[in-house]
């Protein structure tokens, strides 16, 4: 099923697996689909999130406290499908859970659970020649990381290669809530439209209405993540409703 990009910008909303269990993060999912979330991105917590800050890596280490593990995802993305046919689920990863667990395996399962990509944040696009004939073969929609620091040669490369969107990190560094969004993200988006007609996704430090307006202003979607995970992280007992209402303020001007 391909990635719906109605609403401008569409929200691209994520969370990690497991935090605080498996439960939880099924009820906040479907929580935030019902408040406007058109795209989600199931993170698969790891040991060594290396490319999140540290909202996302306490979370990460709250999920594998849980036990959580990539079969668990995967067996919750299949929930998830059974509640929300068009909404988009994506998997974010790093690429040890995923070898361990199998490339070939890795892809049927997620392909039956009823995932439409994935997301792995440590493979470079220029070792991805098995991972992107898998992922073919079942049909699912690789998804690359494209950074300001990028060369042009760089971003061609990326962009052939995704399928579904290209999401472009609005600056270096790790994940996290930043007051402004940064004027690189302008400026990358467009050095990607001269070579892909896929939707952009912007994202790291997406956290107030108002950044998320802006990025509608020059970019097809907006992910929000580490403002999600926090609210979860300081609303025990209420973490669906508030992040519901988060994610509805969010999407309420568009």
């Amino acid at each position: 099923m391909p990635l719906l990009f109605q609403n401008r910008p569409t929200l691209v909303a994520y969370v990690t697996c497991g935090d605080p269990d498996l439960k939880t993060t099924r009820e906040v999912v479907l929580r935030t689909i019902e408040a406007g979330a058109e795209v989600i991105e199931l993170g698969v917590p790891f040991s060594d999130p290396v490319a999140d800050g540290p909202v996302i890596q306490r979370a990460s280490q709250r999920a594998l406290q849980q036990g959580t593990t990539l079969a668990d995802v995967l067996k919750l993305a299949a929930e998830v499908r059974q509640h929300a046919q068009s909404t988009g689920l994506i998997v974010f990863s790093y690429l040890n859970p995923i070898l361990r667990m199998g490339l070939e395996k890795f892809c049927r399962v997620a392909r039956h659970a009823g995932v439409d990509g994935v997301l792995v944040t440590d493979l470079p696009v220029e070792e991805s020649h098995e991972y992107l004939r898998e992922m073919r073969r079942n049909e699912l929609a690789p998804i690359f990381l494209a950074a300001p620091t990028s060369t042009d040669e760089r971003l061609k490369h990326i962009a052939e290669a995704s399928n579904g969107f290209v999401y472009a990190v609005s600056r270096t560094g790790v994940t996290g809530t930043r007051q402004q969004l940064p004027d690189d993200a302008r400026q990358l988006v467009r050095r990607l439209r001269k070579y892909t007609k896929l939707p952009i996704a912007v994202g790291f430090g997406i956290s107030t209405p108002e950044q998320f307006a802006a990025v509608g202003e020059f970019a097809d979607a907006a992910v929000v993540g580490s403002a999600i995970v926090e609210m979860i992280e300081h609303s025990p007992g209420q973490e669906a409703a508030s992040v519901g209402e988060f994610v509805g303020q969010l999407v309420v001007g568009r």
